[in-house]
């Protein structure tokens, strides 16, 4: 497939490395321009474009981009085919973006995007840390692989979202439309748990819609205390003991 990818942070570099050794064709955008995209992200073929030319003439779009910037590419996808699926990987964290009204209201993070859009999306690759999706891939079939949730009201978006999960070393889940999607955002037992396939389903049934946004600032807090700020990434064994601890 022919696929777009907005965003090189740590999950939309692994995002590029990943599916473009895996056969596709992917163009990858910043907001800073391709030339400040480093060599290692287009070592496995993916080619740097302007944001405007990766969502172009694509069969998949992929926002790796923080929740906020959200409405910021919307006008991009003013020309974009209808045909072309688009994936969210984005989480609401309000140290970070703000608070925005409709999710503390209730409304999930995923359909605030679609809504953003214009369009409907799945959101699937939010519930992994970077550190695991970048070092704990692993071929189908392979015992303890990690699994992860995937939100989807349409059966396309559903269906293309967990087979590229697939290509990218992890087991995918079902998980529902975007209105239960609040069972992988942050602070549910299924977001960076790293758990696997079978364990998925109970962790969604178990998530409790209330306690996650405590659940989610305790667990901001506590990686700021140990590396700084909040914005750097823990070791992935440090942040699953975390997760676990707080979220299950």
């Amino acid at each position: 497939m022919k696929i777009g990818i907005l965003g090189t942070g740590n999950i939309g570099k692994t995002l590029v490395k990943k599916l473009s050794a895996a056969g596709h064709q992917v163009k990858v955008a910043n907001s800073r321009g391709p030339e400040t995209i480093d060599a290692d992200v287009l070592a496995t073929g993916a080619r740097a474009t302007t944001s405007a030319e990766a969502v172009t003439d694509v069969d998949v779009v992929i926002l790796s981009i923080p929740l906020a910037a959200i409405p910021n590419v919307a006008p991009l996808f003013a020309g974009v085919s209808a045909d072309t699926v688009v994936i969210d990987t984005s989480n609401y964290y309000p140290h970070r973006d703000g608070v925005i009204d409709a999710i503390e209201a209730g409304q999930t993070e995923s359909e605030w995007v679609a809504e953003q859009l214009g369009r409907p999306i799945a959101k699937a690759w939010n519930a992994i840390t970077s550190a695991s999706f970048a070092e704990k891939g692993a071929p189908a079939g392979t015992s303890g692989r990690i699994a992860i949730a995937v939100s989807a009201s349409g059966e396309k978006e559903r269906d293309i979202a967990l087979a590229l999960v697939n290509e990218t070393g992890l087991d995918a889940v079902y998980a529902g439309p975007l209105a239960e999607s609040w069972r992988q955002q942050p602070g549910a037992p299924c977001y960076c748990t790293d758990l696997t396939a079978p364990e998925i389903p109970g962790a969604l049934a178990s998530a409790d819609r209330a306690r996650l946004p405590k659940r989610r600032d305790l667990a901001i807090e506590a990686i700021t205390e140990r590396v700084g700020d909040s914005t750097s990434n823990p070791d992935s064994n440090y942040a699953v003991r975390l997760t676990r601890a707080l979220f299950m």
